[in-house]
């Protein structure tokens, strides 16, 4: 699996918009409000490079709104959930 998190600054009148529309993509897993730098966090999780790229630059930047962004790849994950076995079963990740 491939995980990235991509980085928003969105025009301010257009935030809750601009998630609404991100959230609807496919590979999308989660888009966060957030405080600082940036507007949004979008979290993707695909099966393959060719799927992130597709979603970042065919579909993230073509949505009206967006200022700025930065996309981040994860080389790695550190965390308690179990997300490989939730992503490939379809289920609610578990806690370990």
């Amino acid at each position: 699996m491939v995980t990235a998190l991509v980085l928003l600054s969105v025009q301010h009148d257009k935030t809750n918009t601009v998630a609404e529309q991100i959230t609807a993509i496919p590979g999308v897993t989660e888009v966060y409000s957030v405080a600082g730098r940036y507007d949004l966090a979008v979290i993707i999780r695909v099966r393959e490079n060719d799927q992130l790229a597709s979603v970042v630059t065919d579909q993230i930047r073509k949505v009206e709104g967006i200022e700025r962004s930065e996309t981040l790849i994860a080389f790695r994950v550190y965390s308690r959930f179990d997300l490989e076995s939730a992503f490939s079963l379809g289920m609610e990740p578990r806690r370990a």
